[in-house]
């Protein structure tokens, strides 16, 4: 009896220690699904009482859809509410056509921010550059609208003119910048070789992007007469503001032999998932240039930080724009969908890099050069050569072939130079392999 006192009292004393440790967690839990009643509550009287007493008559759905957009807006720049229309032609726009100015834009501190004009555009053609502040649109400010509210008053009828102030880093001040509306119809990838270099420039990330990369890259090759008269690719990835994750993994895939490509982290670990690289690579392993800027971003930032972690690719350019977060198309009742920040992304080697961007690793900047009126031209500028003097002897130590060969160098090398004034940064992408190149056949 006196055992079964015992075991009783130090029942009661441990039900009076722990309960409290277990009634705590149920208890605050309680409470915060009160607070969260009580919120939905305010919300419900809200919405009345603006039905009820705005001074003008308001649409009951137009109502909830800013309520859910200001929800999801309030998390982080990239998550939204799509209206059906909205959610329609982000379907589209995957797809690779759809009508529009062709810029990429986010919403900084209240303004819009260009993230970067789309190669052949009206924007690009006007001359929109990266970083751009868009303040108003036909004059009419954009200040205090949400991001998909000053894109859908930029939209408008294929044809259509349209007028927006721009805020430009070194302009003392805002310009307006007219704008004529398309269709945007976008190439994804475009192909070409300067001497024995093939560039491939890639604009966005749509369901064409790897199909136009593998059918880009074939066809140089073939008509450069084989892999062996090629000394390197450049991967051009900037102002490309990014698209299609699948499709980032696949360009990346298609220069990698093996290992990771990229993974995503969730609030949940378990999860995350993570993409590894299959045997094959269309460069075969010559030598890659990928380049960068402050326009490239999200699908973009993928495949120059996976070259760069497995050392496949030299990275050489600007800082990338930072964009690390993976978003979720979920679709909701009446066509609509919610566009949702599920995951950040992280490149091979464990390092994420939202906000921070990838570093080049050589930086290279392209420099905004205008020729001065009292500069020489071209012509003026040339240098007389032994050749040029009158009577000079002939070098009898080379066959017509040998001449022709070194004529045809030589062009090549004053179409480089011309490039460099054109676009330097390519130019140094190429110079770079082709000093590669050299290093390699010395061997």
């Amino acid at each position: 009896m006196r055992k079964f006192l015992i075991a009783s009292v130090l029942g009661i004393l441990f039900g009076a220690i722990v309960t409290p440790h277990l009634a705590g967690p149920l208890l605050a839990q309680e409470t915060d699904q009160a607070k969260t009643y009580q919120q939905l509550e305010l919300f419900g009287d809200l919405f009345d009482r603006i039905r009820a007493e705005y001074v003008e008559e308001v649409d009951d759905e137009k109502l909830i859809e800013a309520a859910i957009d200001g929800m999801l807006t309030s998390l982080d720049p990239h998550s939204s509410y799509l209206s059906p229309e909205d959610a329609a032609d982000m379907r589209v726009q995957t797809r690779g056509a759809f009508g529009g100015l062709g810029i990429e834009v986010t919403q900084e501190e209240g303004f819009v921010k260009v993230i970067t004009p789309i190669d052949d555009t009206p924007a690009a053609e006007a001359g929109m550059q990266p970083g751009d502040f868009i303040t108003h649109v036909d004059g009419e400010g954009l200040l205090g609208l949400t991001l998909d509210e000053a894109v859908q008053l930029m939209r408008g009828p294929v044809g259509s003119e349209i007028i927006i102030t721009v805020v430009r880093e070194g302009e003392p001040e805002p310009f307006d910048v007219s704008i004529i509306r398309d269709t945007i119809k976008l190439t994804a990838v475009r192909n070409k070789s300067i001497g024995q270099t093939i560039i491939m420039r890639i604009s966005t990330f749509n369901d064409q992007t790897y199909p136009n990369l593998k059918e880009g890259i074939s066809k140089q090759i073939e008509e450069a007469g084989g892999i062996s008269n090629i000394n390197g690719f450049v991967v051009d990835l900037r102002n490309n503001p990014g698209g299609l994750l699948n499709q980032a993994i696949k360009v990346s895939d298609a220069f990698l032999e093996k290992g990771e490509i990229v993974s995503t982290r969730g609030r949940d670990p378990a999860q995350g998932d993570r993409w590894n690289a299959r045997t094959g690579d269309l460069a075969q392993g010559k030598p890659i240039v990928v380049l960068i800027n402050g326009g490239s971003a999200s699908a973009s930032e993928i495949v120059a930080g996976a070259l760069q972690d497995h050392s496949r690719a030299i990275v050489v350019g600007t800082k990338s724009f930072g964009k690390g977060s993976v978003q979720t198309l979920m679709p909701l009742p009446g066509d609509g969908a919610m566009r949702l920040t599920t995951a950040r992304y992280y490149t091979p080697s464990g390092r994420s890099i939202q906000a921070l961007g990838v570093s080049p690793d050589i930086i290279v900047e392209q420099p905004r050069r205008a020729r001065q009126e009292d500069e020489p031209e071209e012509d003026e500028r040339k240098i007389r050569t032994e050749a040029d003097l009158r009577g000079s002897l002939d070098n009898d130590s080379l066959s017509e072939i040998e001449r022709a060969q070194i004529e045809a160098e030589r062009t090549a090398a004053e179409e480089a130079a011309k490039l460099r004034e054109e676009d330097f940064q390519l130019a140094y992408a190429i110079d770079l392999l082709k000093g590669l190149s050299a290093i390699k056949s010395s061997k």
